[in-house]
């Protein structure tokens, strides 16, 4: 999460949407900075809302304007899984070396994902809880550049976005019945996806 009190900006740092990138690209010019541990870096708009929204409020006197990408769906949970599959986790719990995409979409589906499946949902993420409003700006992440432009635009600067913490490159097929049962049960991420931006 970067901060921006100059310019009333916050941004969130969904995963698997380029957070690391934009926080290599944008760090230095930050008032502030939740880089570790990773449920600092990855704070939800909801624990934002309870926890440092009031307090970045009572500090600048503004109500700051949030910002945040969000993925398309089976593309994120996509990305999840080709990053579990690096060889560097091979022997950790939430490794998917040895499973199937499938299996994995499968799983993330269950009432109690196994550790190699917990990702959550982009749509938790985004929601504002109780104590405060909506995202304000949201972009897909398959349109990068406009979320770029926006940011350009509204932080006075130039973005170059190097490209970091890139999956493992290799087919992940997803059977399309499993495909169809995901995209029913989460069917308000899809929506979200499509509103982002628009």
């Amino acid at each position: 999460m970067l901060i921006f009190s100059r310019y009333n900006l916050v941004l969130l740092a969904v995963p698997k949407t380029g957070s690391t990138a934009l926080e290599v690209a944008l760090g230095q010019e930050a008032d502030g900075r939740f880089g570790n541990p990773p449920e600092m870096k990855h704070l939800p708009l909801y624990r934002y809302n309870r926890f440092v929204r009031p307090l970045l409020q009572l500090t600048t006197g503004q109500d700051p304007e949030t910002f945040a990408l969000i993925r398309e769906p089976i593309s994120w949970l996509r990305s999840w899984y080709r990053y579990r599959a690096h060889n560097s986790m091979a022997l950790l719990p939430t490794s998917t070396c040895h499973i199937s995409f499938d299996q994995f979409v499968r799983e993330a589906m269950s009432d109690d994902p196994p550790s190699f499946a917990q990702v959550g949902c982009q749509t938790r993420f985004l929601s504002p809880g109780g104590s405060g409003g909506p995202i304000t700006h949201l972009f897909q992440y398959e349109q990068m550049d406009l979320a770029c432009k926006f940011l350009e635009n509204r932080l006075e600067l130039e973005l170059d976005l190097p490209w970091l913490n890139q999956a493992a490159i290799g087919p992940a097929p997803l059977d399309p019945d499993l495909e169809a049962q995901y995209r029913q049960i989460h069917a308000g991420e899809f929506q979200l996806w499509q509103d982002a931006s628009i």
